[in-house]
This record gives C-alpha cells, sequence and structure tokens, in this order.
C-alpha cells in the first residue's frame, strides 16, 4: 500500500469508510430492486471489507494525486514569474521574520516559565503605597529582619526564598591585578532544593549555608559562567576567589537550564544571602521575596496571614524615625499594603523596562505582516485575473470551485513556505541583535533565546495565518470565475474594487507605523537632548576601590598625580557622578521643623569638582580644603525655590536629620545652576552639595573608594583609560579601579529604550513604506495593463494626456487618501496606549501626523510616475490592431 494511503487514512478516516459503505450498499440495493436475490446479492458482491479498500485506494490516491499535480503546477508558476513571486517572498519573510523575533524576544523575557520545578506556584510579595517623595508606587524589595519573621509565619503554607537583584562586582581569582567583573546574586540557600534543581557539578546552596551572617562563605557558579571562564573544567571545585574583603570557595555549579529568576539577567554567581552585611539591618531593602506555594495552597490565604507581621514590623521601623521625617509621610510608609504577584516567568528590572517596549514593536511587525500580506494578495489578485481565461477553461472541462480554490492555495503556501525558511534565518540573526541593542557594559542584559518546540508551534501557526490572510481571498475569488464573461474578456469592476480596497488597509497600516515611528523618534529626541545642567563632554568618570580604607589626603595625592598626566585638564572627586543612579535624600529641617513633604538630594564633592563639571556658580564660593560634612554646603536653584523661597539663601541654616544621632546641621556657602541628579526622566530636584572630606567628633573618616572626574583636553576621553589605569595603581598600594566610563555613556544609558524603540521603528517604516510603494505601483501597472484598450481609443479620438493619466491614478489616489486618514486616526489612538513609552510627546504636534501624510503621498506619487509615463506613450494604432 503506498504511503499516499497511509497519509489520508490519517487525515480523512472514518468519514471515508462512511462514504464507500453508504456507496456500496446502495448498488447491492439497485440490484435487489432489479429482481435480483438479495444472499445471492452479497454473495456475487463478495468481502465489503475487500470492495472498500480498493475504493479507498483509489478515492484517496487520486485526491493526493491531484495534491502533487497542483504543487508542481503553483511551483512553475512561480518560477515563471519569478521575479513577482521573488519580491513576494521577500516582503512576506522579512515580515515573517520579525514577527517570529519579536516572539522569541517577548517568549523568553515574558511568556516562558521558568525551568523550575510547579513554576506556576511562585508569586512575589510586593508593597503598594506612598514613597517618602509622596509618590504612590509598587516595591518588591524588602528587608531581612522582616522576611525572617514573614518566612517563620507561612513554613507550614510556602517557602519564602530572598534573592537579591543582580549585581555586577569586582572579583579576583589570583591577584589583585587580575580582577574581572561578574554577575553577583544573594540567594536564600534553601532556593535550590525549593526549586528542585540538581547541580552540573558538585553541589548547590544548602540551608546549612545560610544559617549566621557571614558564616558559610561559599559560592555555586552559573553553567554558562563555568562554562565561558573556566571551559567546563571540573577543577573549579574547591578554588577560592575574593569579592573585597571576602574570601569564598567554590562548591558546586548550577544546572544548564537555570539562568536566575531575574529573567533578563543571568547571574554568574550565587552566594548565601547571610554573606550580606545589610540582613542585620531593617532599614535596608535589597531583595526580593519570592513565594514558592505548597501544593495545594492558594495564594490569597498566604499573603493575608501575612499582612499581620509586616504591619507590625512598619510599625516598629517608624518608632525609629523619630523627628527625621514628616508626619504625613510617616503616615504614608505605614499604610502600605502587602500584595502577592505571579512571578512564575520571573521577574526583574529588565521586564519592567523592556516587556511593554517589546509588545509595541510586536504590534508594529505585526501591521508590517498585514502590509505584506495585503501586497502579495494583490499580487495574487493580479495574476488571478491574467489566468482568469485559464481558470474558465478549466471550469468549463468540468473543474469544480473546491479544485480551484486548492489550486490557488497551493501556490500561497508555496510562496509562505519559502518566506518562512528565509525569514527563520532572518529571525535566527535579529533576536540577538536587539539583545544587543540594548546590552551594554553597564546595562547587563541576558536574554536566553532556545529555539525549541514554542518557537516552531509559533512558526506553523504564523504560516498556517499568512497563507490564509493572502490566499484565501484571492483563491475565493478566482474559483467564482464565469466562464462566459472570462472567455468574452469583460471588465472586472468586482476585482478592481478589491484592489482598490486593500490598498487602502495597505495605506492605514503604513500611516499607522510611520505615525508610531514619528512618535518614538520624537520621544528618543526630547530625551536625549534634555539641559542635563553641566558640560557631559570630554569629562572621564572612574570609580576606584581600595581593600583597606584610605584618608581623604590620599585620595587627594591620587587625584594630583592625574592631574599630571598628559591630556588631562582638570581632575575633581565625588561620592559618585552625576546621572549615575545613585541618590542619597533626605528631608529639609528649619528650627527643627520640616520646611514640607518635598525630598532633597545630596552629593559629596571635593574642592573645584563645579569648575570640572562646568556647573555655573550662580552665588557665593566653591567648597575649600578645610571645609568638612556637616558643615558648608552649596544648593541649587531648585533647593532655593522649593525650602528658601524669597529669601537670601547665602548664611541660611538647615539641619537634615538622620534615624540615630542628632541632626546634621548645613550653612549655605553658595548657590549653583540646576542639574539632573539621578536620570534623565526625572524633573529636576533639590540638591545640596557637601564636602568631600567628613569630620565625626573631631576625627577624619577614611574612604573606602571615591569616584574620580576627569576632564581631558581629548575630545575622546578613553584615550586616557590605559594610563589613568596604570597611574592610580601606582598612586597608593591596594588602588584598583573599579570601573572607568565617559560622561556621554553614562546619559546614553539613559536612552537606550528610546533608542531602541526609534531604530526599530524607524526600520520597520522604512519596510512598510518600501512595500507600499510596490503594491501601489502593482495596482497602477495594472490597472493601465487591463485598461491598454480603452486608453487607446481615447487617445485616438483626441482626449488629453492629463486626462488619460487623471483616470489611471483616480481611484487609486482617493484610496491612498482614505487609508491615510484613517492610519492617522488610529495613530491617535495607538499614541494613548503607548503613553508609558512616550515623554513629553503630544500626537496633536503637526510634524508627528504631517510627516507620515506627506511620506505615503510621496511614495504613491513615485508609483504612480512610471504607470502614468506608460498610460500616455500607448500606440492606438497598434493597440487597436493587437486587439
Amino acid at each position: 500500500m503506498s504511503w499516499w494511503t497511509r497519509i489520508a487514512r490519517a487525515l480523512r478516516g472514518e468519514r471515508l469508510n462512511r462514504e464507500l459503505d453508504e456507496e456500496m450498499e446502495a448498488h447491492m440495493a439497485d440490484a435487489v430492486q432489479a429482481g435480483c436475490d438479495p444472499e445471492e446479492v452479497r454473495r456475487r458482491f463478495g468481502s465489503q471489507l475487500r470492495h472498500r479498500e480498493a475504493s479507498r485506494d483509489h478515492k484517496v490516491a487520486a485526491w493526493l494525486d491531484a495534491l502533487r499535480a497542483d504543487s508542481v503546477f503553483g511551483w512553475r508558476q512561480l518560477w515563471k514569474n519569478r521575479v513577482a513571486s521573488g519580491a513576494a517572498i521577500v516582503s512576506l519573510a522579512l515580515a515573517m521574520g520579525a514577527c517570529t523575533a519579536a516572539f522569541r524576544l517577548l517568549d523568553a523575557l515574558v511568556l516562558r516559565p521558568l525551568p523550575i520545578a510547579a513554576p506556576e506556584r511562585l508569586y512575589l510579595l510586593t508593597s503598594r503605597g506612598f514613597d517618602p517623595g509622596g509618590s504612590f508606587r509598587t516595591s518588591d524589595s524588602s528587608a531581612y529582619p522582616l522576611f525572617q519573621r514573614l518566612r517563620a509565619v507561612a513554613k507550614d503554607q510556602a517557602e519564602l526564598i530572598s534573592v537579591s537583584y543582580a549585581e555586577r562586582r569586582e572579583v579576583t581569582y589570583r591577584s589583585d591585578d587580575e580582577m574581572e567583573r561578574a554577575n553577583w546574586q544573594f540567594v536564600s540557600g534553601w532556593m535550590f532544593s525549593s526549586f528542585g534543581l540538581k547541580p552540573a557539578l558538585g553541589r548547590l546552596l544548602t540551608e546549612n549555608d545560610d544559617q549566621k551572617p557571614g558564616g558559610h562563605p561559599v559560592a555555586v557558579l552559573s553553567h554558562s559562567y563555568w562554562v565561558r571562564r573556566f571551559g567546563g573544567d571540573a577543577g573549579v571545585l574547591g578554588q577560592r576567589f575574593r569579592m573585597g574583603n571576602d574570601s569564598y570557595e567554590v562548591v558546586g555549579v548550577a544546572p544548564a537550564s537555570f539562568h536566575g529568576t531575574e529573567t533578563g539577567i543571568a547571574p554568574d554567581i550565587y552566594v548565601p544571602s547571610m554573606m550580606n552585611p545589610a540582613v542585620v539591618r531593617k532599614d535596608s531593602s535589597w531583595f526580593r521575596t519570592l513565594v514558592h506555594l505548597k501544593e495545594g495552597v492558594r495564594p490569597e490565604p498566604v499573603v493575608e496571614r501575612l499582612r499581620g507581621p509586616f504591619q507590625a514590623f512598619q510599625e516598629e521601623r517608624a518608632k525609629g524615625f523619630g523627628g527625621s521625617m514628616p508626619p504625613q509621610m510617616i503616615s504614608n510608609f505605614l499604610n502600605q499594603t502587602l500584595l502577592i504577584e505571579e512571578a512564575g516567568t520571573g521577574r526583574s528590572a529588565v521586564q519592567q523596562s523592556y516587556a511593554e517596549a517589546l509588545w509595541a514593536l510586536g504590534a508594529l511587525v505585526v501591521l508590517v505582516l498585514l502590509i505584506a500580506c495585503v501586497n502579495v494578495a494583490n499580487l495574487m489578485t493580479v495574476q488571478a485575473a491574467a489566468r482568469s481565461r485559464e481558470m474558465a477553461v478549466r471550469v468549463s472541462i468540468g473543474a469544480g470551485r473546491r479544485r480551484l480554490v486548492q489550486l490557488v492555495l497551493v501556490e500561497s503556501a508555496w510562496l509562505a513556505l519559502l518566506a518562512a525558511c528565509l525569514g527563520a534565518v532572518f529571525a535566527w540573526w535579529s533576536a540577538p541583535f536587539v539583545v544587543s541593542l540594548i546590552a551594554t557594559p553597564d546595562n547587563m542584559v541576558s536574554l536566553h533565546l532556545p529555539v525549541d518546540w514554542r518557537v516552531f508551534a509559533f512558526g506553523a501557526a504564523l504560516l498556517f495565518c499568512v497563507v490564509l490572510l493572502f490566499g484565501t481571498l484571492p483563491a475565493w475569488r478566482a474559483s467564482a470565475v464565469k466562464p462566459v464573461s472570462a472567455l468574452k474578456g469583460g471588465e472586472p469592476h468586482s476585482r478592481r474594487r478589491l484592489m482598490h480596497g486593500l490598498i487602502a488597509a495597505q495605506v492605514a497600516f503604513c500611516v499607522l507605523v510611520l505615525f508610531v515611528a514619528g512618535l518614538f523618534a520624537t520621544t528618543l529626541d526630547r530625551v536625549s537632548h534634555r539641559p542635563v545642567g553641566f558640560t557631559p563632554e570630554r569629562l572621564l568618570v572612574v570609580h576606584a576601590v581600595t581593600r583597606q580604607p584610605l584618608p581623604l589626603a590620599a585620595w587627594n595625592q591620587a587625584a594630583e598625580q592625574l592631574q599630571q598626566l598628559p591630556g588631562v585638564e582638570s581632575v575633581a572627586q565625588c561620592g559618585w557622578s552625576l546621572l549615575d543612579g545613585n541618590g542619597w535624600n533626605g528631608f529639609v529641617f528649619r528650627q527643627g521643623l520640616p520646611v514640607n513633604n518635598v525630598l532633597s538630594y545630596y552629593l559629596s564633592v571635593s574642592p573645584g569638582w563645579l569648575g570640572t563639571m562646568k556647573i555655573p556658580l550662580l552665588a557665593g564660593r566653591d567648597f575649600r580644603p578645610e571645609d568638612a560634612f556637616p558643615g558648608a554646603t552649596i544648593v541649587n536653584e531648585s533647593f532655593v525655590r522649593t525650602y528658601l523661597g524669597s529669601e537670601s539663601p547665602l548664611g541660611k541654616v538647615f539641619e537634615k536629620t538622620q534615624g540615630s544621632g542628632g541632626p546634621l546641621r548645613f550653612t549655605i556657602v553658595g548657590v549653583v545652576a540646576d542639574t539632573r541628579y539621578r536620570n534623565l526622566r526625572e524633573p529636576l530636584t533639590p540638591i545640596a552639595f557637601v564636602p568631600r572630606r567628613e569630620v565625626t567628633d573631631t576625627t577624619e573618616r577614611p574612604l573606602a573608594s571615591s569616584t574620580f572626574i576627569i576632564r581631558t583636553a581629548s575630545a575622546n576621553p578613553m584615550a586616557l583609560a590605559q594610563s589613568v589605569r596604570q597611574e592610580i595603581a601606582r598612586a597608593q598600594p591596594g588602588l584598583r579601579v573599579d570601573t572607568l566610563r565617559t560622561q556621554t555613556a553614562m546619559i546614553e544609558r539613559w536612552t537606550i529604550r528610546e533608542r531602541l524603540l526609534a531604530i526599530l521603528a524607524a526600520f520597520f517604516a522604512g519596510v512598510a513604506l518600501l512595500l507600499a510603494g510596490v503594491g501601489l505601483f502593482g495596482v497602477l501597472n495594472d490597472t493601465v495593463s487591463q485598461r491598454r484598450r480603452e486608453i487607446g481609443i481615447r487617445l485616438a479620438i483626441g482626449a488629453p494626456a492629463q486626462d488619460v493619466v487623471r483616470r489611471v491614478v483616480q481611484g487609486t489616489s482617493v484610496m491612498v487618501l482614505l487609508g491615510a486618514a484613517t492610519g492617522i486616526a488610529a495613530g491617535f489612538g495607538a499614541a494613548r496606549w503607548l503613553s508609558a513609552l512616550l515623554f513629553q510627546v503630544r500626537p496633536g504636534e503637526w510634524p508627528i501626523y504631517v510627516a507620515p501624510t506627506v511620506a505615503i503621498l510621496l511614495v504613491a506619487l513615485m508609483a504612480a510616475l512610471r504607470p502614468a509615463l506608460q498610460a500616455v506613450r500607448i500606440d492606438p494604432a497598434v493597440t487597436l490592431r493587437n486587439d
């Protein structure tokens, strides 16, 4: 029995059996009615099963043979029209590949469950309420003493797991000269066992490793880090490395399938939570609390049970605030609510920053896919019209409508299949490329992008949908051909209306893509050109650390040596650089009372820092070497407006309270212009700059780290990177560079998401314009071809050229304008949906909606140019003679 038959049996099954049995019963009934004996009829008829099998083989083989013939014919049609087919395949491949790449990214970031036991039972504890700045927000960070209480309460219903925010830190395996950076994460010792994970080598962390603060300096390496750093060497077990002042022993390697719970960030080293010095502090929130429910336990009763201990802990902390926080802020702090959220796909800052952006890109590529499908549908409609006589002949000799639909759908399937193969290559390359646009040395992003059954299933579903989108309508139209009309060459008005309708849809989708691309480009422009208040060009930011704290004089000596390097204009120090993301804040008090509920931010700087940063000094003076913290301070304009109003700021005194000890008193000695503090998106905040020198009870406090701000003479500050590293290492024993970046790169870090959206949206806008142009050209070219006789007659009787051109482009022009208006209207709706991704952008700004309209009109004009010239160059005599 042939394999075609076996396939058919699987496809048709019992339905075909019933049809054959009914047919045989009908034959026997006819014989009985003719006067034959029923038993004789059955005997002569023989085995019903044998006849059924023979008939089935014949019927199934015929159906599959027709499918094979249609496949061969479809391939020949593609080869015959290989230029048009190639263009259709490339446009579809680009759209399908982009869709698949978007799915891979979304699947890796927000859809794919973590490879752990029962990920559907993994949840995250969060708190919702007003923060000290008065903003309503949801926080997923927690303090370890609170975590210990909550874990004890929920022990019989769930396992609570602490997982810190991954950090990039310096680690040393041999000597200080061989420092390297790795992603570091503190986790509960029982995390691996709760997740049902087995080690790839050695052992994993256990609960015994996480009992006493600083008691078990052991570490587990991630599988990818083990392979990348050690080449998969089993001898890594027992090897020691140092991070800060602690020495750790490698005890095992995590399984290859586990990439952490922070989706988008792959930790390299896991260590017990108890190795973090902050485990004893109630005021330090540095990790997330995951809740792994036991089987059969619902999350609602668990979180309800935890709210009591959570509220008690908050009240204990509030008692320690004393007078360091205004009463309203304390009330806000106590009114926070404990919540529980699903975390089966992980939880990370990368998800929060990029998930919505990827969904937006996914919507854009779907629009591009629709444009491509409309384009190919128009192509198939044109080709079906050109083959109308062939279809009429097929109908005349007995071909059914089902067979004609199959014929066109098989050809569409060839197009989609070839496009899917080419698109798979594009998706394989483009998804990692998008990740590379996000990942920078300061923005550690790592997405696991496997090509598995999920990707293949999506690809198969996409292929099926694409065939339906662009193949069904042309196939149905081709199968509805009327032989008499087609053989006479009748005017296909309905087909032309269909093509014009598809053009309107194509233009609407294209304008919508252009509109959204304009929104993203405007957002990037507004964010990247925000004034920062200082001159970031030619600034090199160097964060240096030392194993043992050094007096300020030693750090000043290192700064003086850096000042002597060729190409260095000036050097200053600070706690951290502006726009670094770090923050130190507090409330401002005067005469023991809070001025208002607005937080002020603080930054310690050295004398000369204002000049190095080129921040204008508006009043007063700069810091002097003898100035110390607390004492003299320099404030910005926002500080004066927020806390002093119209008072003269110089000489004014204010206090900053702290959790323990008395208030810190400051005297304003200078006023500077406003600058951005943490990031580009936040508004200008009140800032008080304080001296780098800190004196407590007449004792100067040594520093374990400091940030050098170096203004270079060269436009490329990184040219001095190697010299700076060597000079800092020579300045003091044990002094090492931790990070070295340009200030410009630090600013650009805050525009990564906006840059990603703008670049990809511009690319898709270009593709959409190209596809729209190709589609418009195809329709106009077909219009000229189909109306060649009519145009020839009009020219023969003296019709002017402009009248001919108007008649050629009139219908299409109306559809272009209608589609453009529809796309702009849809764009305003899209702007509301994308509001969280936009910054200081109003959709009503005229360039945002005028630019897409002008672009599509220019493309339409270019697409119409050649068909219009072809129309006016038609020779009436030749055309009429040929007809």
